[in-house]
């Protein structure tokens, strides 16, 4: 990891507080190299490792990656095996350099399904970095927010059929509040790598009014020069959250 943040390349002010990324074209970084699709993962990792530094470096305080969706269990067997057994290798080669760093990792998705020693190995993530204070890891594991939406709205349901809650009274931050993510700040910034302009299914409530930037670098290449061109571009927006800018003397024609 960093041994403290080094300076962003010239006319990158500041990083966002939240960027998340949606870490693909792994399988296409092989393929295009005639190599296994076990082999794009594996350089995925090492791209994974890569950028947790890199937004440690930059002053990010909150990383998320999408990891593994709730619709990646449709894909081969022994793919779906081999990205399981990463994240384990993930967690149990890098979990003490992260505790380290000060990283504190946060895991949020369905674990209802996983294997049990998979599900410990999340809990003891969380808990041993539960107290650091630099940059926070989200990984989404099993995840997918159509289904975290759901089981939110079976909370809430569950809630007012036991007479503990008014449905009348349900409102936006009580949803919130049974979102996987309750407690993060909402994402400035979601990347999603290797040419695609779509979301896939993540994080629909939370990036509502983040900036989204596509980028054809595919995840294995991803790197800080990448990071850094994707915050440069979320600087060059304009961010409204439904409102209007005012007219400044400049480009109403006021001297």
């Amino acid at each position: 990891m960093s041994d403290g943040p080094r300076p962003l390349s010239p006319g990158i002010e500041s990083a966002p507080a939240h960027v998340a990324i949606i870490m693909d074209g792994n399988g296409r970084w092989a393929q295009m190299r005639g190599l296994p699709r076990q082999e794009g993962h594996r350089r995925g990792l090492e791209a994974l490792r890569r950028t947790v530094r890199n937004a440690g470096d930059l002053g990010i305080r909150v990383l998320t990656l999408y990891s593994f969706s709730t619709e990646n269990w449709r894909r081969p067997k022994a793919e779906v095996s081999f990205l399981l057994g990463l994240l384990r290798r993930f967690v149990e080669n890098d979990l003490a350099e992260l505790h380290e760093a000060g990283v504190r990792v946060r895991i949020i998705g369905s674990r209802a399904d996983l294997a049990p020693d998979l599900r410990l190995l999340i809990e003891r993530a969380e808990s041993m970095t539960a107290g650091n204070q630099g940059l926070t890891l989200v990984v989404a594991f099993n995840y997918g927010s159509r289904d975290e939406l759901a089981r939110a709205a079976r909370a809430l349901a569950a809630d007012a059929a036991a007479g503990r809650l008014d449905p009348q009274a349900i409102d936006e931050d009580m949803l919130a509040a049974r979102l996987d993510t309750v407690g993060l700040p909402e994402p400035d910034l979601v990347i999603r790598t290797s040419g695609e302009t779509r979301i896939s299914n993540f994080l629909l409530w939370q990036a509502a009014y983040a900036e989204f930037v596509f980028t054809p670098v595919l995840w294995p290449d991803f790197d800080r020069k990448a990071l850094e061109e994707a915050v440069a571009e979320f600087h060059r927006r304009e961010r409204r959250f439904g409102g209007v800018t005012e007219p400044t003397a400049c480009n109403v024609g006021v001297a």
